[in-house]
């Protein structure tokens, strides 16, 4: 059915494609006519030219007449003028001859005035025709120029369509191929996938049934072991241990680790701060080393003296926060009982900034009473008394959102579990509004320094003292800021993280709940990790990974090749014991061979003294030879040896060794041998067999690497199906398109057309009327 209805789908695409393709005749007679009527209306265009250069021909003569006639009257004007005093003269003489000088005179004015009327009236009618002549060809050449443009748009419309048809066509074969070569593998898949949908409902059945079974089995031990769901209320679902999220705990605590850092250094800076301020009240502006200091002033320096008390407390709150982040806990607000510690040490802190604000905003009226302050260093200290001011408040702002923040440790209903964002953002608000602060701070404690420094009675511990106070103004800056930057970039991770709590609850009903839960964690953890026992040694997890593409790719397992190694180390061994041995035989050999030299000298020295010397000479010779020929063997390494019971045998042979001790020794070495060449081919056959194994295993994973693969194959032809779909779909819209541009070129060449005619009927009207003129002027 489907491929009959894609031999439909194409036969339609035939005949539209076969209807197209007339349309593209059609079309490109329109343009060949098109550019014929183009070139005839050039060859119009020449024509015109040339009555043009006739007409300014004739005009070039009628202007070089009508400087010939001008040149004639300017000579009869001047003859006239002569005439004139000759006829003074003789007047009484030739009274006739005067009369007939003014006929001609008048008759000649009158000629001259027709010829300049007559002439101004061509050179009118000339200009006129010419302005008009020139008026036409400029319309007719604008066009030209824009059917020319048209036409060369046209064609190229033209061109690009039929090449868009001619893709549009070899792609649509192109599909058309590769949807019958798929349309035959979906058919085959679809068979396959009827005989897998068979048995995947057989299995189903199966399953089903298992799991019916098992479900009623779950149901009746639910109902006869377990009492109650302590998970379906929230109070007891709370004293449930959440699972562990150690990524969780060490973000938390990096988090801590961080803002215990700049806490820090904020702590660092504000000592400096303190203490540098309490040095400039002592100089400045009265020294004490010169006059006394005002009680007021006393009194300030000697709360300022008492900062670190209020000051060092907020590091240790920290790091009590920070120790108590541990990566065996569960760090919620609910949990985190050290911050409510350092909620009271900020909160101490900021007493002791609003006990030393009224001192300080007096003292610095007190800087603007004295005779040294300018009106400047006035409004310097006006602008660093509002910011002490704004300092104050924002500590308390933070103070306030951090207390509210450490009520979940210690009040269950102090703060809703819905306002925690709320609460982090003004948190992070509060700090920002710090970082503003200190920078205003230290913007007007620097320009208040430059301007007492040029005071005259400015000494050197006051410009020392300020330059440590603006030290730490910039530190509390820098301080302040990084603190903002680091909350404002993990408000979100906050945000986010005070929803991690028992499965099933929205969240820890008490504190009390809270540490409870805590308790059962630790006691969880104990009985694990009691029930934990040694594990066998295994392949690291690391080196596992490392080696799983080599595992999936090779045909040879790690536990072969360790195996391989194992047989290696095993032969390497054997081969060392057969070397000792052998050593010792080469010894035994020549000391048997020492006692057979000795034994024949002794048989040669009981006979005769003269046979006994030659043969003596004759046995040194050999035993010397014999052990140049060991020490030549000792050098050389091992030669290979024949393991046959005949090699062994002629050798024996040779050395005439008849003992029965050798025949032995001879028939031992031969079962050497012969065990030394079977224990050879069980290592061979040992490694194939592991060797197989390893393919085996092999097999298997790229086994299951296919069936993944197959599965992976049938989702690509799910997709390729709706993209098949989707191919028709833009078939059909494509289609539609081509008929409306099809539409829009007729209906364009029809206004085209039209345009043509008109124009050709102008060109007929204006080649009428420049007949007419041609005419007019030749009878002129």
């Amino acid at each position: 059915m489907a491929s009959a209805e894609l031999q439909g789908k194409y036969q339609k695409l035939a005949q539209e494609y076969s209807k197209l393709r007339a349309q593209n005749q059609v079309l490109k007679k329109g343009v060949v006519d098109e550019q014929a009527n183009s070139a005839a209306l050039k060859e119009q265009l020449k024509m015109k030219d040339q009555s043009l250069r006739k007409l300014q021909q004739e005009m070039d003569s009628l202007t070089f007449r009508n400087l010939q006639l001008a040149k004639r009257v300017e000579l009869l004007q001047d003859e006239l003028a002569l005439s004139e005093p000759r006829g003074k003269k003789n007047k009484k003489s030739g009274e006739s001859s005067s009369q007939l000088s003014q006929e001609q005179k008048s008759v000649f004015d009158e000629d001259l005035q027709k010829k300049i009327e007559e002439n101004e009236r061509l050179h009118i009618q000339f200009f006129e025709a010419d302005e008009q002549h020139k008026h036409v060809e400029a319309e007719l050449r604008s066009r030209l120029a824009t059917l020319e443009t048209e036409a060369a748009q046209h064609q190229a419309v033209v061109d690009g369509l039929t090449r868009k048809y001619m893709e549009t066509i070899e792609k649509l074969q192109n599909d058309k191929a590769k949807l019958e070569v798929k349309s035959q593998t979906l058919e085959k898949e679809a068979k396959e996938c009827r005989l897998r949908t068979e048995e995947c409902q057989l299995q189903l059945k199966n399953l089903h049934e298992d799991l019916s079974g098992r479900l009623e089995e779950s149901l009746s031990i639910i109902t006869e072991k377990v009492p109650f769901n302590d998970t379906k209320y929230s109070q007891y679902n709370a004293l449930n241990v959440p699972p562990h999220n150690r990524r969780h705990q060490l973000k938390m605590r990096d988090i801590a680790g961080q803002a215990l850092a700049f806490v820090q250094d904020l702590v660092t800076a504000l000592l400096n701060f303190h203490t540098y301020t309490e040095q400039r009240i002592q100089i400045f502006p009265i020294d004490s080393a010169i006059d006394t200091i005002s009680p007021l002033n006393q009194k300030f320096s000697q709360y300022l003296h008492e900062n670190a008390s209020y000051v060092r407390p907020l590091e240790e709150g920290m790091l009590h926060l920070f120790e108590s982040i541990t990566e065996d806990t569960v760090t919620v607000l609910e949990t985190t009982v050290k911050l409510k510690t350092f909620s009271e040490h900020l909160t101490s802190y900021i007493c002791f900034l609003r006990k030393i604000l009224p001192y300080q905003l007096k003292s610095l009226e007190e800087e603007c009473e004295s005779s040294l302050c300018t009106s400047a260093l006035r409004a310097r200290n006006l602008e660093l008394s509002q910011d002490m001011k704004k300092m104050t408040a924002v500590f308390e702002k933070l103070q306030t959102y951090i207390g509210l923040l450490a009520l979940p440790s210690t009040e269950p209903d102090g703060l809703l579990r819905t306002n925690y964002g709320s609460v982090l953002t003004n948190v992070g608000a509060a700090l920002h509004g710090f970082h503003d602060v200190m920078k205003d701070i230290s913007k007007h404690y620097n320009q208040k320094a430059t301007i007492e420094h040029e005071l005259p009675t400015a000494t050197q511990k006051l410009i020392t003292t300020n330059d440590c106070i603006l030290s730490s103004v910039a530190a509390l800056t820098n301080g302040a800021g990084k603190i903002a930057s680091f909350f404002s970039n993990n408000v979100d991770y906050f945000i986010a993280s005070l929803s991690y709590g028992p499965k099933a609850a929205s969240d820890f009903i008490s504190p009390l709940s809270a540490e409870c839960m805590l308790q059962y964690k630790k006691k969880a953890a104990a009985y694990m990790k009691a029930l934990r026992k040694p594990l066998v040694e295994s392949v690291p997890y690391e080196e596992a990974l490392a080696n799983r593409r080599v595992l999936l790719s090779s045909t040879e397992s790690r536990e072969g090749l360790a195996q391989q190694v194992q047989q290696s180390l095993e032969k390497i061994s054997k081969l060392e014991q057969e070397k000792e041995h052998w050593m010792l035989e080469a010894q035994l050999a020549k000391i048997k061979l020492e006692k057979e030299n000795q034994r024949i000298a002794d048989k040669l020295r009981s006979t005769s003294s003269g046979q006994g010397l030659g043969l003596a000479q004759e046995n040194a010779t050999r035993v010397n030879a014999a052990g140049r020929e060991e020490a030549s063997a000792k050098a050389v390494p091992e030669p290979t040896h024949s393991t046959s019971l005949i090699g062994i045998l002629t050798r024996t042979s040779d050395n005439e060794l008849p003992d029965v001790e050798s025949r032995e020794d001879l028939i031992k070495n031969h079962y050497m041998a012969r065990i030394v060449e079977l224990t050879s081919q069980l290592q061979l056959a040992d490694s194939k067999s592991v060797h197989f194994y390893a393919e085996c295993r092999a097999l298997s994973k790229r086994l299951a690497l296919a069936e993944k693969s197959k599965e992976a194959l049938t989702e690509e032809m799910k997709v390729a199906g709706q993209s098949i779909s989707r191919l028709q779909d833009e078939l059909t819209t494509t289609k539609r398109s081509y008929e409306d541009q099809l539409s829009m070129m007729s209906d364009h060449l029809c206004s085209m057309n039209e345009t043509l005619s008109k124009q050709r009927e102008e060109i007929d009207t204006l080649k009428m009327s420049s007949k007419g003129n041609s005419k007019k002027n030749k009878s002129r």
